[in-house]
């Protein structure tokens, strides 16, 4: 039911717009019965693991009272996330070829490799410090909007003075992060975490982490492309 709406597109605009048959369709077939299998077995796994993990290891991290490993954990949980993330190594990857191609670095595949491997680090660790600083918000009880509306400001002050080839990159390694594998951990972590502490409420206190893990990647690759 959720990917049928866009078969449906696909083959309205194919058949009555553009007016050609469908190509390689039983090809199509296969692929759509994999992605569907595949994403069943995805929210299943979901259900199943990374949500209980991620609530279970926030409680545990409560109840020891530890804030030092809590927020070590936090950063590493959102730096070994991200750096795994399947979204963040294909732009990473196109970024590489395309600057490549540009004549910003040299055609070389290990050059190439050293470019995708910075940005692919450089987002990293943009997110590990935006779950610690998320996490942090929720011990502290401070309000979401107090390092939102900063952090978005920075973002369109550093957009003046960053070099043009990299702020697209930048902007969009700000969505590639809160994909497939960071967003299920990372929202478990802050749900089971502000259930854990006394006077939290997990509705209002629980979300807001991805809103750090997309705002923070932009801010740093920026920077990241002004010291290249």
């Amino acid at each position: 039911m959720d990917l049928l709406p866009i078969f449906v597109v696909i083959f309205i605009f194919q058949v009555f717009i553009l007016k050609q048959p469908v190509p390689n369709l039983t090809d199509i077939a296969i692929g759509t019965f994999f992605v569907v299998l595949g994403l069943t077995l995805f929210i299943q796994g979901l259900e199943k693991s990374l949500f209980p993990i991620g609530e279970n290891m926030a409680n545990a991290f409560a109840r020891k009272g530890s804030l030092l490993w809590l927020l070590i954990f936090a950063f590493s949980l959102g730096f070994g996330t991200t750096a795994a993330e399947p979204a963040l190594i294909a732009v990473a990857d196109e970024a590489a070829r395309i600057a490549a191609e540009g004549g910003l670095i040299h055609m070389a595949d290990d050059a190439k490799a050293s470019y995708a491997m910075g940005l692919r680090l450089t987002v990293a660790f943009s997110v590990g410090f935006a779950i610690l600083l998320g996490v942090l918000r929720i011990i502290r009880g401070w309000p979401l909007h107090y390092l939102i509306i900063p952090g978005y400001l920075g973002v369109v002050a550093m957009t003046f003075f960053a070099p043009d080839t990299i702020i697209g990159i930048a902007y969009d390694s700000g969505g590639v992060t809160t994909s497939t594998i960071t967003v299920p951990l990372v929202t478990a972590l802050g749900v089971g975490l502000a259930s854990a502490i006394k006077g939290r409420n997990p509705m209002t206190d629980g979300f807001g982490l991805i809103a750090f893990a997309s705002l923070t990647p932009m801010i740093f690759v920026m920077a990241y492309g002004m010291i290249l």
